[in-house]
């Protein structure tokens, strides 16, 4: 989702863009019809890194200045990073190779944030969490990470009487449920939905909305019912338009118990004005300030989950306030028009002195 968002507001900003994506995949269809040059190559090749796939990316590398890489995990010995770097040095090519972090992952290695030393390199982290653990556990100079937040799109993401509507609509809840909360995101292990379900059994009046899809899905459903809480917790598909979920909810909810960085889904909830609560994970405690944005607790602890989300939705003055608090930081400093610029304005910085001045 980053990546289209991106190629559409660098085009907008003025910026030439190459999109190297796999064929068919998502992020070139939802890219395809912009001014983006799009170059498709294949996604088992690429794996195997055959030569052919290799001059496809150096081919589309040649005339560009910067190439920005997300960091992905690796398919065996392929990771794109490395690969991009590899594209670059064997070829000479004087493209800088900025790569974008993500969520930490300690499975992670070195290179696959600064790849090949013959090969100008730098890293934007999305969190100051992430920073510090790229300079610190990695031991990357402090100034080769740049700090940049994701922003969201304040635009799409705000409260109105529609939206709520259609929230309603979307999601049909018993009379009175109340309060409402939304926990979005795929079910697997390390996203918590065990530990959220312990939580809610405490919570007699509690309605969750669970938003998402993933392998636990089977697994969650006989939980509930063996927990005896069908009639309170609801489940609904993953959403391309989470924001007619944040529009239903009273409060969201990330009882992530692991690997986080800087979830979208908390970001997008305060724009809202929707106060979370969420696992003291990663760089979570960069936007949940406590008893100002909403409340951490620590991952993994069903009651302290419980007591938060009750402390927060019983003192009506302090909701309010985080509510306002919450939706004012992301208008003050997380508007995604403003972080692009600053991505835009970073990656121009990377291209002086790294001649062509091409395309991203």
């Amino acid at each position: 989702m980053w990546v289209v968002e991106a190629v559409r507001d660098f085009l907008v900003c003025g910026a030439q863009v190459t999109l190297l994506s796999p064929a068919g995949s998502w992020v070139a269809q939802r890219s395809a019809g912009t001014d983006a040059r799009i170059v498709a190559y294949d996604w088992d090749g690429v794996a195997a890194q055959d030569e052919a796939v290799c001059r496809i990316w150096t081919d589309a590398l040649r005339d560009c200045a910067v190439a920005l890489c997300t960091v992905h995990p690796p398919r065996g010995d392929f990771q794109c990073a490395r690969f991009a770097a590899r594209c670059i040095a064997e070829s000479g090519l004087p493209t800088c190779l900025v790569t974008k972090s993500g969520t930490v992952v300690p499975a992670y290695r070195r290179e696959f944030y600064l790849p090949d030393e013959r090969v100008c390199s730098s890293i934007i982290a999305i969190a100051a969490f992430t920073r510090g653990y790229l300079i610190e556990t990695y031991r990357i100079p402090a100034d080769k990470v740049t700090l940049i937040y994701q922003g969201v799109d304040l635009r799409r993401f705000r409260p109105a009487p529609a939206l709520q509507e259609e929230g309603l609509r979307c999601y049909p809840l018993p009379p009175g449920a109340s309060p409402v909360l939304a926990c979005v995101g795929s079910f697997e292990p390390r996203k918590g939905q065990a530990v959220l379900l312990e939580a809610v059994a405490a919570l007699p009046d509690a309605h969750l909305l669970l938003v998402g899809d993933g392998p636990d899905e089977t697994w969650l459903r006989a939980t509930i019912e063996r927990m005896g809480l069908v009639e309170r917790v609801h489940f609904f598909p993953f959403t391309a338009r989470p924001e007619f979920v944040f529009a239903r909810a009273d409060i969201t909810v990330l009882p992530s118990l692991y690997k986080e960085g800087l979830p979208n889904v908390l970001l997008e909830s305060m724009a809202m004005g929707v106060p979370v609560v969420a696992s003291r994970l990663g760089g979570v405690p960069e936007v949940v300030l406590e008893g100002e944005t909403g409340y951490t607790v620590a991952p993994g602890e069903a009651g302290q989950l419980a007591d938060a989300i009750r402390r927060l939705w019983e003192d009506r003055a302090a909701y309010a306030r985080m509510s306002e608090q919450a939706q004012q930081m992301m208008e003050e400093q997380f508007d995604r028009s403003v972080q692009f610029e600053q991505f835009l304005t970073h990656l121009k910085s990377v291209m002086k002195g790294n001649p062509p001045q091409g395309p991203l």
